[in-house]
């Protein structure tokens, strides 16, 4: 019996296929087949006239929604209906969460089936999982379906509703959204905490002792008994001592008066408290976990992060990467136990098998935790993965095997130390067993480095010992603002809240990027004065919208759905048509909003006022006869927009910029501006026979304040040229970029090589020798780029310029590469079918078919121009 097999994704179905029997026919819907409409153009014309059509759901009928096969869609459903006509037999094999389940149905409404259907569901890629999931096919779960469903339509309820709201009062192009919405609330409300937070200084001593030739540092603590203060002991919004606190508080020059008071006199320890620790490891990964230690441990975005985690599952690495829990089937926990074992030796299994439980109550994909995949676990060594799929898949590897392994065994050891009226603490650490620390330390990727690196060794030390102190420093502190939120704690954070699905983050901090509410800096999510302006709105006329506490509840809702528990039509009723309903709070609001006050961010401790204009944030500032405008540099945060600042902005633009002098060989003054990017030198004037004066921004760590006339001088001459390479005779250079100063070597023919400096290193004053050195060490390139990765499998040279053929791994499936050239391997055919002379006419064909289109466009550009030019000739002459 012939049978057709429905999966998401091509890599999904290569995979798969390896473990259906032969008349098994395995095909990709490439995601949802359809979807409600994403613009006017594709909006039915039966429903186009309906005041609801814009929205894609049927208010008035029951919220039904309106589903449509997008235009790159119709190809892949024509495809499948096709394959559907030659079987006896459809399985739907999606994934198993609530969205494969909805992918599922959607296929089914779509391709209407004459023949019997299953739905088969699995939670790994291996051929024991496919098998078994064959023999225990069931039909398609209609509740995950409501609640799925459920879902889509309120966001698209708030986000098809508030948005134009937003484009008529602030800006073109914004966007609200059910979960959106509240985590850009979350990064605005730390950056005002920011904006509120006065810094507070003090001073403490820290010595350098020896005891019998070891040595060791201490701090103080405490002089005359009081406890010295510490930044702990400051009010945040006053850079006070907070009101209560018995402390005593240094300055600098109390600090160096009671070092000299101390130096030279004889130090004692008064008392040594040793405290055993044991420390479990953490349980296996869920969605939002790996989210978090993938952006800790590999700055990887959670966007990135899902990418590959979705191609090492479709491969067959692990299991299934959206969930909720921490579950480890009896399976998986043999499976690490044996690993552990092997690696280790049995000292380092935990005396009984963990198994963890998952506290959220609405685990919706309830199955298991990330883990790698099959009955036994491949080390990363043995996957042949490489780049971040490699570094991805060893974490993933690493927290499995660490959770079945023995506890970690340490000793936290305290001295206190006594000089005069000072006491001094020392803090030791002592691991007496590594336990599960010998394969996984959070925040490492180097176990053995990190184990060292969590001991902190004292000398052997006994009440009454008298150690030398060899040094002793004063040492100014001050207090931080609180820390902006990264991808890891912002997820954390919404997960704890019960904000949005785990799912979801990835796509949701995405657009918050895309949509200009946040820029990625060193790994901080730092608001825009959009997003300030967008949260202010909300917050005063649609407080729900934005309540963690509303939105939490909103997805217990859905889940009580999916449970079956909650009856989906009158909670959408409710929501959206009710008495404090969003059509009708909308309805209220929107005369009620004053479009000039929706764009200004009013900011504490500024008299300035902050617009949202069409072409970005600005300063407006009424100097008694005018106002006056300047545009807000891109690398300005909220937080740092202070009086100051605001007076350097405006004073370029009503008095001109910073002259830092003239230059030395041409003479022309060379001035010091503030863009919409930042700070930059520009030599000479603006004229009609110099329309784009030469410009350079500042490098990291330089700003306006520092610049030199020197060191602007040799930025406008950048780039440099430092001299010739010895073995290519190829110019090398060194000049400033969009990601920081670097030296680039050029190869002629083969490109150019690019190596970033590191620190220490100055573009101006760098040498050749330097450059030379950095060009020689491995290019540290994206991980997915085929020149950094490990080919697959190395087929030979080409026959007519001996350039290398490779297979290499791609985000489709594998693929051979010949110079610029990449082509897929046909259907059917695996890395190890491919020989030299298949990749040879293959790579023929390609190159065979990019002339014809090459030629074709050709030919309609050349007629487009004739038919253009003729045109242009006759209305010529009608006009004559």
């Amino acid at each position: 019996m012939s049978t057709l097999v429905i999966v998401e994704s091509p890599t999904k179905a290569r995979t798969i296929r390896n473990y259906l029997p032969k008349d098994y026919r395995v095909e990709a819907s490439m995601g949802h087949v359809r979807d409600l409409p994403q613009s006017s153009s594709e909006i039915p014309a039966a429903v186009k006239g309906e005041k609801w059509a814009q929205l894609g759901v049927n208010i008035d009928s029951d919220f039904e929604p309106v589903y449509v096969v997008p235009k790159d869609k119709k190809k892949v459903v024509t495809q499948l209906k096709d394959a559907l006509k030659d079987v006896d037999q459809l399985i739907l094999a999606t994934d198993e969460d609530r969205e494969g389940e909805s992918i599922s149905w959607h296929l089914y409404q779509l391709l209407k089936p004459k023949v019997p259907t299953k739905r088969m569901v699995f939670h790994e890629i291996t051929k024991d999982a496919i098998q078994k999931a064959l023999k225990n096919c069931r039909n398609i779960d209609e509740q995950l379906v409501r609640a799925q469903e459920t879902r889509r339509i309120l966001d698209r309820l708030v986000g098809y509703t508030l948005s134009p709201l937003l484009w008529k009062k602030i800006a073109w192009g914004l966007s609200a959204g059910r979960v959106q919405s509240v985590a850009v609330r979350l990064l605005v409300n730390k950056e005002r905490q920011r904006r509120a937070f006065h810094a507070g200084s003090y001073w403490d001593l820290k010595a350098s002792l020896l005891q019998e030739k070891t040595p060791f540092t201490s701090q103080l603590v405490t002089v005359g008994g009081t406890k010295v203060a510490t930044g702990s002991d400051f009010d945040p919004a006053t850079g006070q001592i907070a009101p209560g606190r018995n402390v005593v508080l240094l300055n600098e020059e109390q600090a160096e008066a009671l070092k000299e008071r101390l130096t030279g006199k004889i130090w004692q320890v008064t008392d040594i408290e040793e405290r055993p620790v044991t420390r479990k490891p953490a349980p296996p990964f869920t969605t939002s976990t790996l989210q978090q230690e993938s952006n800790r441990k590999l700055r990887l975005s959670a966007r990135d992060t899902m990418r590959i985690a979705q191609n090492l599952y479709e491969q067959g690495y692990i299991t299934y990467m959206r969930t909720d829990s921490v579950h480890l089937s009896e399976q998986a926990i043999a499976a690490a136990r044996s690993c552990v074992e092997q690696l280790y030796g049995k000292q380092y299994l935990s005396p009984q098998p963990r198994q963890y439980t998952t506290k959220s109550k609405g685990a919706q994909e309830a199955h298991e935790a990330i883990r790698p995949a099959g009955s036994s676990f491949r080390t990363p060594q043995e996957t042949g993965l490489s780049g971040r799929e490699l570094a991805v898949y060893d974490l993933i590897w690493k927290r499995t095997v660490a959770c079945q392994m023995a506890d970690s065994r340490q000793t936290q050891i305290t001295v206190q130390l006594q000089v005069e009226d000072a006491g001094f603490r020392s803090s030791g650490k002592r691991i007496d067993f590594p336990g599960y620390l010998r394969a996984y330390v959070e925040g490492s990727d180097d176990p053995e480095a990190a184990l060292e690196d969590q001991e902190v060794i004292l000398p052997a030390l006994k009440v009454g010992d008298h150690p030398d102190c060899t040094e002793l420093a004063a040492v100014g502190h001050e207090t931080q603002p609180p820390a902006r939120y990264t991808e890891a704690t912002l997820v954390k954070t919404l997960e704890s809240e019960g904000i949005g699905r785990p799912s979801t983050y990835a796509s949701i901090i995405g657009t918050i990027l895309d949509k200009g509410y946040a820029q990625l800096v060193s790994n901080a999510l730092i608001p825009t004065f959009t997003a300030f302006a967008v949260t202010d709105l909300l917050e005063k006329h649609f407080p729900d919208i934005v309540d963690p506490s509303f939105t939490s509840k909103m997805e217990q809702t859905l889940d009580d759905i999916a449970e079956g528990e909650v009856n989906w039509l009158p909670y959408l009723r409710e929501f959206y048509l009710g008495e404090k309903g969003l059509e009708t709070l909308v309805k209220e609001q929107e005369s009620q909003i004053d479009a000039n006050k929706a764009r200004t961010v009013e900011l504490e401790n500024l008299d300035a006022k902050v617009r949202i204009g069409k072409y970005g944030p600005y300063i407006e500032v009424d100097n008694g006869e005018s106002v006056v405008t300047a545009s807000i540099p891109k690398d300005l945060t909220p937080a740092d927009l202070d009086p100051k600042q605001v007076e350097v902005i405006l004073k370029q633009k009503t008095t001109g910029p910073d002259e830092l002098g003239r230059h030395p060989e041409t003479g022309e003054p060379i001035y010091m501006k503030i863009g919409t990017y930042g700070p930059y030198v520009q030599l000479g004037d603006k004229t009609e026979e110099n329309p784009k004066p030469k410009q350079a921004s500042l490098p990291k760590g330089v700003t306006a304040e520092n610049i030199t006339l020197d060191m602007a001088v040799g930025l406008l001459a950048l780039p440099r040229t430092l001299g010739v390479h010895p073995e290519t005779g190829g110019k090398i250079q060194a000049s400033l970029g969009r990601f920081g100063p670097y030296v680039v070597h050029d190869q002629g023919k083969d490109g150019k090589d690019y190596r970033s400096l590191k620190a220490g290193d100055d573009v101006l004053t760098v040498t050749l020798a330097r450059a030379l050195q950095l060009l020689a060490e491995p290019k540290k390139g994206r991980a997915s780029s085929s020149k950094s990765k490990a080919a697959l499998r190395e087929l030979g040279l080409h026959p007519e310029d001996d350039s290398p053929i490779n297979i290499y791994d791609g985000p489709y499936g594998p693929y051979i590469k010949y110079n610029k050239t990449n082509v897929g391997i046909p259907e059917g055919k695996t890395v190890e079918d491919v020989t030299l002379e298949m990749a040879l006419e293959l790579l023929a064909a390609k190159s065979s078919t990019k002339r014809k289109t090459t030629k074709s466009t050709t030919t309609k550009t050349t007629k487009s121009t004739t038919k253009s030019t003729a045109k242009s000739s006759t209305t010529s002459t009608k006009k004559k």
